[in-house]
């Protein structure tokens, strides 16, 4: 039977010193460079899973639909850009399903704030839905006599699983990877001070006596260095010996960029200290790619008149999606949106060990907050496709009409 080898390419061609021997002599030296093929290593670290793309350990961010989005989840060292709402309520709430999802699967967290305290967006956290919880098992009762097992095991089997959460988002995978949450609940506080927690709150780094230019390098190189201690101090640096029990970091930073931070890029169109944020973004992620940690980054792009400024800060991330609120709009009321809450736009997908990005399958996106679920879905599939032309015609009909004396009419053609 044969074995799997390796063959490189150095071992086609004969080596300089077999020439003049005997065929024999050449065969055992050429032997002696085939070994039979090993499998690496991979890392186990609860709430993790390797990308069947390219290999890359994955992580959850708690949304199961935002997960398919990017790929079948969110690769460890890499950077989510999440452009916030204009209400900020939204993006939170993925801020906090990816904070939930780390304290289910024992994952420590670090959390960085300009505006409420961490301590308050831990407290806001949803409740896990226990499903997976395992169920005892009832006593064996006698079977009554002339009813067949069958019946008993599929009564067994649907009292099992009749409590699963019934999600069905048009974005999922086949294999479920993290849990599910009911973001009318907040988490216990029994679950959420199991986990290990690691806070950053501005106020407390920054004096109020320093300068307008110094506060906003100090916010931004205070935060990189604390966490940067978290980091080597926990063990999270990939320099760690491979003997200690490896974990997750995961690091959520809200709202940066934001005039709570010192940043001028959303006060000013061409703002003095715009380099601030993508230095430090350079920063973050030199830090994250040499760690097991993983980061979630809001940022209040419709704020930042700069879209050059904008551009360069999306590509020092890694990902980057834009969500656009109905509040307040005109999409609100209008009945083709009627089911959702707003639209979900891809900015930027990585390409992490492969030549070609993953791109989405789907563009039109939307997402929904229901009572136990947020949700993303392709509208397109929901809203009819229509051609919209437009014609101007006259007050009496005729399509001669001068435009004065004109007015616009919208024609559907299904």
């Amino acid at each position: 039977m044969l074995h799997n080898i390796d063959v490189t390419s150095s071992n086609m061609a004969a080596p300089v010193n077999s020439v003049g021997k005997t065929s024999g002599d050449r065969f055992q030296v050429n032997c002696t460079s085939f070994q039979k093929k090993t499998r690496s290593k991979l890392i186990s670290i609860p709430g993790t899973r390797p990308s069947v793309q390219n290999g890359q350990l994955l992580v959850s961010t708690g949304v199961t639909s935002l997960d398919y989005l990017l790929g079948g989840g969110l690769a460890v060292g890499t950077v989510l850009l999440i452009e916030e709402d204009r209400f900020d309520s939204y993006s939170r709430m993925i801020l906090k399903y990816f904070l939930a999802e780390g304290v289910v699967c024992r994952h420590e967290l670090f959390v960085a704030t300009a505006q409420d305290n961490p301590d308050e967006i831990l407290q806001e956290l949803p409740a896990p839905i226990l499903d997976d919880v395992a169920v005892p098992k009832p006593v064996d009762q006698p079977r009554p006599t002339g009813e067949p097992q069958d019946s008993l095991d599929a009564m067994t089997i649907a009292w099992r699983y009749q409590n699963l959460p019934k999600v069905q988002s048009a974005l999922a995978s086949s294999s479920r990877f993290g849990h599910y949450y009911d973001v009318s609940k907040t988490m216990e506080a029994e679950i959420r001070q199991a986990a290990k927690c690691h806070r950053f709150y501005l106020p407390d780094h920054i004096t109020p006596s320093s300068a307008a230019h110094s506060a906003r390098v100090e916010s931004y190189s205070a935060l990189l260095k604390s966490l940067q201690e978290v980091i080597h101090r926990e063990g999270f640096d990939l320099a760690t010996p491979m003997s200690k029990s490896r974990n997750i970091l995961r690091v959520g930073l809200h709202s940066l960029g934001s005039a709570l931070w010192g940043d001028d890029m959303c006060c000013h169109d061409k703002p003095r200290h715009g380099h601030a944020l993508t230095t430090f973004l350079y920063g973050l992620r030199a830090l994250l790619r040499s760690s097991l940690s993983v980061a979630v980054v809001t940022l209040p792009s419709h704020l930042i008149q700069d879209r050059a400024l904008m551009g360069n800060i999306t590509r020092l991330c890694d990902n980057a999606i834009a969500l656009e609120s109905f509040k307040g709009s005109e999409r609100e009321t209008n009945p083709l949106y009627k089911d959702y809450h707003g639209l979900l736009f891809v900015r930027q997908v990585p390409h992490l060990n492969c030549l070609a990005r993953q791109l989405p399958d789907h563009k039109d996106l939307a997402f929904k907050l229901k009572r136990k679920q947020f949700t993303i879905e392709s509208h397109s599939s929901e809203l009819k496709t229509r051609k919209v032309t437009q014609v101007r015609v006259g007050r009496d009909g005729s399509k001669a009409g001068l435009p004065d004396d004109s007015i616009d009419v919208c024609v559907h053609l299904e």
